[in-house]
C-alpha cells in the first residue's frame, strides 16, 4: 500500500484532511446548535426538537451504503463533493429564511439532508486515514481525526450561543455554508491514493453488492468481528452513561448547580478530547490480549462513582462526592475514547483496501446503533430506581465487569 507520508511529522495531504475536518464540522456543529435554539425560540417545546433530532439520526443506518461508494470513487472527490452538497443544502435554507419562512418541517429537512450527506462523508474519511499516514502513526492519526470531532463538539455549543446571541439565526446558516464551502476548497488540494474499480452492469446493483461483501467479510473475518462486537458493547454499556446517567445524577441526585454542571460536563468532553489526542503515546503501552485489564478498570470506577451518590455519602457533603464521581468519570470517558480509536485503528491494519470503506462504514454504524438501544435501557432504570440512584450504577459496573471477561476470552489466543 502506497503512503504519502514522511519519516518524521505527518504528509500535507493528512494536514489539509485534518485541516477540512476542523473547518466542517464546526460548521456542522454550529448549524446544529443554532437549529435547536431556533427550536426552542419558536416553540417553546424541547420535545418537538427531541423529535426532530431524532429522526436526523436516523441516516446513521446508511453509513455502511457510505463505505461502498467510499471504496467505489476517489475518497478526495467524494468529500469536496459532499462538502459542496451541504453548501447548497445550507444556502437554500437560508434562502427559505429570508421569506420569512420558520416552518419546522423545513428545518427538520435539513437536519436530515445533513445527516445524510455526513452518513455518506465520514466511511470517505476513516477509509482514507491509513493511505496517507504510516503504519506507526496510525493510531496517532486516528486520534488527531477523534479529537477533531471531540473538540468541535465541545467548543460549539459555545461559539454558536455568542454568535447566535450576536447574529442571530440567518446569519448563523450563512456562516455554516460558507465554512461546508471553504473546506471544499480546501480538500481540492489534497491528493488521496485511488485505483479505480470495474464493474459491470448499473451502479446501484454494484453498491448493493458491494455492501453484501462487506458485511459477509467482516462476519468472516474473526479478528475484524471481535473487533465491531467490542465497539459495539462499549456503546451499549458505557457510553450511555456519560449522556443519560451522569446528567441525571449531577442535576437530581446531587442537584448540582448551572455552573458546577456545566464544569462537570465540560470536564468529561476535556477527557474524550484528552483521551483521543494522547493515543500516540498509549498506542505504544497496548495490547490486544490484554485489552481486557483496560475494561476491567472501567469497570471499577464505576463502583466509587455508585459510592459517592449513596445516601450516607451526600449527607457527608455535597463537594466530596462531586470530587469522586466527577474524578473517575473522567477517567474512564479517557479510557474509553482510547480503546475505541485502539480497536478501530487495529481494524484498519486488518482490512484491504478495496474493503476499508465498507467494513469502517459498518463497524461505525453497528457501534452508533448500540447507544440509543442503550440510553433508552439506562432511562428505564434510572427511573425505576430514582429513590435509590446507586443501584443502576452498581449494575453498570458489574455489566462492565463481566464485558471485561468477555474481552479476555474472546481474545486471550490473538497476539497483535
Amino acid at each position: 500500500m502506497e503512503m504519502l507520508v514522511k519519516e518524521k511529522g505527518f504528509s500535507k495531504d493528512f494536514i489539509i484532511m485534518v485541516a477540512g475536518q476542523i473547518i466542517s464540522i464546526l460548521g456542522s456543529a454550529l448549524l446544529r446548535f443554532a437549529l435547536s435554539l431556533f427550536v426552542l425560540d419558536i416553540t417553546g417545546r424541547a420535545d418537538l426538537f427531541a423529535v426532530l433530532f431524532a429522526i436526523s439520526s436516523l441516516p446513521v443506518l446508511l453509513t455502511p451504503f457510505g463505505g461502498a461508494i467510499a471504496d467505489r470513487f476517489n475518497r478526495r472527490n467524494l468529500m469536496v463533493l459532499f462538502d459542496f452538497i451541504s453548501s447548497g443544502i445550507v444556502l437554500i435554507f437560508f434562502i427559505v429564511l429570508l421569506t420569512n419562512n420558520h416552518s419546522v418541517l423545513w428545518i427538520g429537512l435539513v437536519m436530515v439532508l445533513l445527516s445524510f450527506i455526513s452518513a455518506m462523508y465520514t466511511p470517505a474519511v476513516m477509509a482514507s486515514i491509513p493511505l496517507l499516514v504510516s503504519g506507526q502513526k496510525l493510531e496517532q492519526a486516528n486520534g488527531i481525526v477523534n479529537g477533531v470531532q471531540a473538540l468541535a463538539g465541545v467548543t460549539a455549543p459555545v461559539l454558536g450561543g455568542i454568535l447566535y446571541g450576536m447574529l442571530g439565526l440567518k446569519l448563523l446558516v450563512i456562516v455554516s455554508g460558507l465554512l461546508f464551502f471553504f473546506t471544499a476548497i480546501v480538500e481540492m488540494f489534497m491528493t488521496i491514493p485511488f485505483v479505480k474499480r470495474s464493474y459491470d452492469g448499473h451502479l446501484m446493483p454494484t453498491l448493493i453488492k458491494d455492501m453484501k461483501e462487506g458485511f459477509t467479510y467482516v462476519v468472516k473475518q474473526t479478528f475484524i468481528l471481535k473487533c465491531t462486537l467490542l465497539a459495539a458493547l462499549l456503546n451499549l454499556l458505557l457510553t450511555p452513561l456519560f449522556i443519560v446517567g451522569v446528567p441525571i445524577i449531577l442535576r437530581v441526585t446531587m442537584k448540582s448547580s448551572d455552573t458546577l454542571y456545566g464544569i462537570g460536563m465540560g470536564i468529561i468532553d476535556f477527557a474524550t478530547i484528552l483521551g483521543a489526542l494522547t493515543m500516540g503515546y498509549f498506542a505504544k503501552k497496548l495490547r490486544i490480549h490484554t485489552l481486557y485489564i483496560w475494561v476491567l478498570m472501567s469497570a471499577f470506577l464505576v463502583i466509587p462513582m455508585a459510592m459517592s451518590v449513596l445516601p450516607r455519602a451526600l449527607q457527608i457533603g455535597y463537594y466530596p462526592s462531586y470530587s469522586l464521581f466527577i474524578g473517575c468519570a473522567l477517567i474512564i470517558a479517557m479510557m474509553m475514547t482510547i480503546i475505541s480509536i485502539y480497536v478501530m485503528t487495529l481494524v484498519q491494519k486488518e482490512t484491504p483496501n478495496e474493503q476499508l470503506g465498507k467494513v469502517m462504514a459498518i463497524m461505525m454504524a453497528v457501534s452508533q446503533c448500540m447507544a440509543p438501544l442503550g440510553q433508552m435501557g439506562y432511562g428505564l432504570l434510572f427511573e425505576f430506581f430514582q429513590a435509590n440512584i446507586y443501584i443502576p450504577v452498581f449494575i453498570i459496573s458489574v455489566c462492565v465487569l463481566l464485558l471485561a471477561f468477555v474481552t479476555r476470552r474472546i481474545w486471550r489466543l490473538e497476539v497483535k
